[in-house]
């Protein structure tokens, strides 16, 4: 399988990644969308961040998902000072990234929406080459981006940032060149809100939501796609423990994928319908 994953990714880059910048004959709208959930201690850089993208037209959503410490007061704060593209929703009880996600997008105005977590960093161009897929292929339902490690002080991290930069990197370009991405990054993602109203928005009953919406993505003939170029930081666990708890979400979110995918098989038979 090795020998399959660096095969599929070196052909990616040959085809697909020549390459580095894009011009836009058009900047449509997009919304940003960040569930956060007890993120005091890095919410604030993440969302100053965004105010200096490289794309002249967009807003930030950050929901806050019932959290108990201080993310509501550190938002509220940065909505004053970063008004009118700064905007924040208040839960009063936590009710998972899913239905966060859900009520981003309904309150959005964007055509075009960009999900992140709310300690991904995300790139200046990022939201280009999202922007890029969308407007030159009508079909493109969704794009997964590239996130890279952000934290690299540890053995772990430093691990992790080969895992991310190499394993997972080469596998999402061999999908890409097979024609069916299995999974978009919950960390970062971009999507055409008609094709998520057009499954339903996120299903909450599942444990890996970004699982799920690619499934539902593909079975409506939403196009897939992954950008490598459209990059992110992120924070990944760096003690035992909490690499103990990440892989074991995934695990548990790998199970209950695959208890659901009979419903979704019949997507798998389906031919590529777009390049």
């Amino acid at each position: 399988m090795s020998f399959v994953w660096m095969t599929g990714g070196l052909l990616f880059s040959i085809r697909r990644e020549g390459k580095q910048s894009v011009k836009l004959e058009s900047h449509p709208f997009f919304s940003v969308i960040i569930p956060a959930y007890n993120e005091g201690a890095i919410i604030e850089p993440i969302v100053e961040n965004l105010k200096d993208l490289n794309y002249p037209n967009y807003e930030v959503i950050v929901v806050n998902d019932g959290s108990t410490d201080n993310t509501g007061e550190i938002i509220d704060k940065l909505v004053i000072k970063n008004q009118p593209w700064l905007k924040v929703v208040h839960l009063e009880q936590n009710s998972g990234k899913a239905k966060a996600l859900n009520i981003g997008i309904l309150v959005s105005k964007g055509h075009f929406l960009v999900t992140i977590d709310a300690d991904c960093m995300l790139d200046k161009e990022a939201i280009n080459w999202f922007a890029w897929h969308f407007l030159s292929y009508p079909r493109v339902g969704a794009i997964t981006g590239n996130p890279r490690v952000w934290n690299r002080t540890s053995l772990l991290g430093k691990i992790q940032a080969g895992e991310y930069s190499s394993i997972i990197g080469l596998i999402k370009r061999t999908q890409r060149i097979v024609g069916k991405l299995l999974t978009v990054s919950g960390v970062i993602a971009a999507y055409r809100k008609s094709a998520i109203l057009n499954c339903g928005l996120f299903d909450s009953d599942t444990v890996t939501e970004d699982i799920d919406i690619t499934w539902k993505l593909q079975e409506q003939f939403w196009d897939v796609r992954y950008e490598p170029r459209a990059l992110c930081r992120i924070l990944v666990p760096e003690t035992l423990k909490g690499l103990w708890r990440q892989r074991l979400r995934w695990a548990e979110g790998g199970l209950d994928s695959s208890s659901t995918a009979k419903g979704h098989f019949r997507r798998l038979k389906r031919p590529k319908w777009l390049k």
